[in-house]
């Protein structure tokens, strides 16, 4: 069964077009990667998923319920939830009050019961500070919960930002380059991360250039190029296709 599917995705910019006519599906439970060059539209495809940008033509569904046309908080609560290229934090505030901002999306009090103090508003509080917690120990990051972001090194601010992200309940967690910037250690954390998210029953779409997380965490991969879609399929089958040798995987092994 599929939880996101993409129809026909096309976006434009001016005279550029940066997604073009894109259809590709991401089966529940599955890790999907989606590749290709710097420029491929990649991240574009991702801010049409999230409703940053609108389509110019194409369909986008989770679970068949229709994104287009919604705004992002509402697509954060039919269950969608990412993080980003560039690390998006609130870096004066403690781990925990950033994954605290990720559960308040969750949150039902409306500003009168906060202002009034009510019972069940204080329960809610605790409750969410209680998930942002398990959320902190899920991703390894427990003992830093009252550590300010920016005193975090730059593998924690990412896992921060995953523990963030989780904090909302996705169905759908959309990583952007999560592997950017770590070194060899942090990215095989990730990877075992990504497997347990995973083993939550949590379906990820990834951005990624690093082709050995790629490999190891994704059962199927979708490649662009000038923003249209090239190759679709596993790992293995995609890495060996001569137009993504040739757009993509053949610089990387000639280096």
């Amino acid at each position: 069964m599929n939880l996101l599917s993409l129809r026909n995705l096309t976006k434009t910019f001016g005279g550029l077009t940066a997604v073009n006519n894109v259809s590709f599906d991401v089966a529940e439970g599955a890790v999907v990667g989606l590749i290709g060059p710097n420029g491929a539209g990649k991240t574009t495809v991702f801010n049409l998923i999230t409703g940053n940008y609108q389509p110019n033509q194409g369909e986008i569904t989770l679970g068949g319920t229709p994104l287009v046309g919604l705004r992002t908080h509402r697509i954060i609560a039919l269950g969608v939830a990412r993080t980003f290229q560039n690390i998006r934090l609130f870096q004066q505030l403690t781990a925990l009050e950033n994954v605290l901002a990720g559960r308040h999306y969750r949150m039902r009090s409306g500003i009168v019961a906060a202002m009034l103090r009510w019972p069940s508003q204080r329960r809610e509080e605790e409750e969410a500070t209680a998930t942002a917690l398990r959320e902190l120990d899920f991703v390894g990051l427990r003992p830093q919960a009252l550590t300010t972001a920016k005193n975090l090194s730059y593998g924690d601010q990412r896992r921060l930002e995953i523990a963030r992200a989780l904090a909302t309940q996705p169905r759908l967690l959309i990583l952007d380059e999560p592997a950017g910037g770590m070194n060899e250690q942090e990215t095989e954390a990730l990877i075992g991360l990504i497997e347990r998210i995973r083993a939550r029953g949590v379906t990820i779409l990834l951005i990624e250039h690093d082709m050995r997380l790629v490999m190891r965490a994704c059962e199927k991969l979708v490649v662009l190029e000038y923003g249209g879609k090239i190759a679709e399929g596993p790992p293995e089958a995609v890495r060996q296709d001569p137009k993504v040798i040739e757009a993509y995987l053949g610089a990387e092994e000639e280096a």
